[in-house]
């Protein structure tokens, strides 16, 4: 049996009278961007505690690469949605500090510290208190602590939240290099823009059950199959049975309701008009997190 990175079966959470995680299942590739999402309060950083050993499930399994969460606590990341540094402690051996709290001897915590300082463009920042650095350089500093041990295992809880784009952009780029290295990464994250570009798969989880599960594009063009978008220098007074969503330009955007694509193309060709572009669309994911999560519209 392939042992993934996380998987998690049937996992349930109550608080009092309030099922935070409701029999969630799901796995985590190894290498990929995996995005966790759903709105506030559906279960997402509760699912998160659980996998990091923080809470307790009330049943169900989570295994990360195959053991229980608090036997792997070496091999995983973590930077949490509630920020926590010591503030008149120095940068350089808050690295040095966290590398050697989970298990790295002390040599090689400090050259991982001087790598993530370049890494995260902190070096100039070493020797200061942490209570020193802005929001946006203590939001990379939170980022380079989850690292500095070099986990095969990232969790990211928000990690874009309150950051200027500057920064989003900073974090966003040290995401892609790590996947790049081979580290998994489980990405919780509001900014859907973001998740878009990032994530391989995602599940969305609303009111602690799954809601929709798989790869992100295959999603977006499942939701996106009765639009098409084309391009064209001349007017297109209708296409028969299909409605216009948008227009810029020449770029044109029909909902094609129970339409083929391909018989929209041939309805254009026999109308003799020039195509320029003609592709099937995909929903954006904010869209499609919208339509799941208010109108129920669960592909999972």
């Amino acid at each position: 049996m392939e042992v993934h990175p996380v998987t998690i079966k049937e996992l349930v959470k109550n608080y009092a009278d309030i099922c935070a995680v409701d029999h969630l299942s799901l796995d985590v590739y190894e290498g990929e961007i995996f995005g966790l999402l759903g709105p506030n309060g559906a279960g997402k950083t509760t699912t998160i505690r659980i996998m990091m050993d923080i809470f307790r499930a009330d049943a169900g399994v989570v295994e990360i690469f195959g053991k229980q969460p608090g036997q792997v606590r070496e091999l995983v990341g973590y930077l949490p949605e509630e920020r926590g540094l010591y503030p008149k402690r120095k940068v350089m051996d808050t690295l040095v500090y966290m590398a050697q709290l989970k298990g790295v001897d002390l040599n090689t915590a400090q050259a991982s510290a001087q790598d993530w300082l370049e890494r995260t463009e902190l070096r100039e920042w070493a020797a200061h208190r942490v209570q020193d650095l802005s929001r946006g350089m203590q939001q990379r500093l939170q980022f380079a602590v989850a690292c500095v041990h070099k986990p095969r295992l990232l969790v990211l809880d928000e990690p874009f939240q309150g950051l200027d784009p500057v920064n989003v952009e900073a974090i966003r780029v040290l995401m892609r290099s790590l996947r790049d290295e081979g580290t998994t990464i489980v990405l919780s994250a509001h900014e859907m823009n973001r998740v878009e570009e990032l994530c391989d798969r995602i599940a969305i989880v609303n009111h602690g059950k799954l809601v929709l599960y798989g790869n992100l594009r295959d999603i977006q063009t499942r939701y996106g199959s009765n639009t098409v978008r084309l391009r064209t220098p001349v007017e297109i007074v209708e296409i028969p049975g299909s409605a216009l969503k948008e227009r810029r330009n020449h770029d044109w955007v029909f909902d094609i309701g129970p339409h083929n694509p391909q018989e929209v193309l041939h309805i254009l060709v026999e109308h003799g008009i020039p195509l320029e572009l003609f592709e099937v669309g995909t929903a954006p994911l904010e869209q499609i997190f919208i339509d799941v999560v208010t109108k129920g519209q669960a592909h999972a």
